[in-house]
């Protein structure tokens, strides 16, 4: 009677017997003849499925690589096909391979693995920045920053727990992290705002909101200009519905969004809010929570500029109706 494993086998059952025996004996030690008796298969069977002992372990990623390159191949967006490629990632043979590197032996061949890899990603996204016109040098930049930010995150998120929690955030942070790199049309947003008071403007947000001067300039006639630095800039696209409901939420109705209102991220909007009134700027709408998880306040602060001020509060929260939409509460 034939006993262990049945002899139907799959990609799965091979992985297991695998990491079992890596874990006992040691990847050097362990023969794909060891792996395929352990499993109840031939080594005919074995290699249906991998083409060596390494591929053990990296065919549920290279499958994810594979399909990346092609969705990169067909120009979709570098980011988002990343993103993709991680969507669903379960804990397998790598993440445990990962947390026991040592006990199994392999510290060196994952290494070396985990650069094949990094170096095919950085090879597919390099080819589709370069696809959309950027420079050979900031596209190889650009590709091996994202190759190494999809290994360090699988690193990561094994090296935590990678039943315990999805790979999406890990991920997420470390694109973030290589975002810098990618090329784009646009370099900076600038917001220029005309200051007839220019002294007490530049005070106001230098000095008192905190902007720090990156640069500034004299010209003929008395010509003067301060560009301050205002960390990461965005352009927010809105239509009138989601400005009328951010007016509802965000004010008692009394002071409506300009076509342009300046926004500026702090980390605490109710002494921001004191410390720019108490400089001169206007109070529209005091400090209150928003759906969106947000404490924000809106001011007229010098060269005439709408500001709203938002300290992120995390997860958003279910709120109370006295504080949805149309019936905003002031906080303390």
């Amino acid at each position: 009677m034939t006993t262990g494993r049945p002899k139907a086998s799959s990609r799965d059952t091979l992985a297991e017997a695998a990491c079992e025996l890596f874990l006992e004996r040691g990847f050097a030690q362990t023969s794909i003849g060891d792996i395929a008796t352990r499993a109840g298969v031939s080594r005919s069977t074995f290699f249906n499925y991998f083409s060596s002992k390494a591929d053990v372990l990296w065919a549920g990623l290279d499958e994810r690589i594979e399909g990346l390159e092609m969705r990169l191949a067909e120009g979709d967006d570098v980011r988002a096909s990343l993103l993709a490629a991680g969507d669903g990632f379960a804990p397998d043979s790598l993440a445990l391979a990962i947390v026991n590197a040592d006990a199994m032996g392999l510290a060196d061949e994952l290494s070396r693995e985990a650069a094949s890899r990094s170096s095919r990603i950085a090879v597919a996204v390099a080819a589709r920045l370069r696809g959309q016109g950027a420079d050979a040098l900031r596209a190889d930049v650009a590709g091996a920053a994202h190759g190494g930010a999809v290994l360090a995150a699988i690193a990561a998120w094994a090296g935590e727990g990678a039943a315990r929690a999805s790979l999406a955030p890990k991920l997420a942070a470390a694109l973030e992290a290589a975002s810098p790199t990618l090329p784009a049309a646009i370099r900076q947003l600038r917001v220029v705002a005309r200051a007839d008071h220019f002294e007490g403007a530049l005070t106001f947000y230098r000095d008192v909101l905190g902007m720090p001067e990156e640069e500034s300039y004299e010209g003929d006639g008395g010509a003067r200009v301060a560009i301050l630095a205002a960390g990461r800039a965005t352009l927010e696209l809105s239509n009138a519905a989601q400005i009328d409901l951010i007016d509802r939420v965000e004010t008692d109705g009394d002071a409506p969004s300009e076509a342009i209102r300046i926004g500026l991220e702090v980390d605490d909007t109710a002494a921001v809010t004191a410390r720019l009134t108490a400089a001169g700027a206007l109070l529209e709408a005091t400090p209150r929570e928003t759906p969106w998880g947000s404490l924000n306040a809106r001011l007229r602060a010098p060269a005439g500029l709408q500001v709203t001020l938002f300290q992120e509060l995390g997860e958003p929260q279910p709120f109370p109706e006295a504080t949805r939409p149309g019936g905003g509460r002031s906080l303390p």
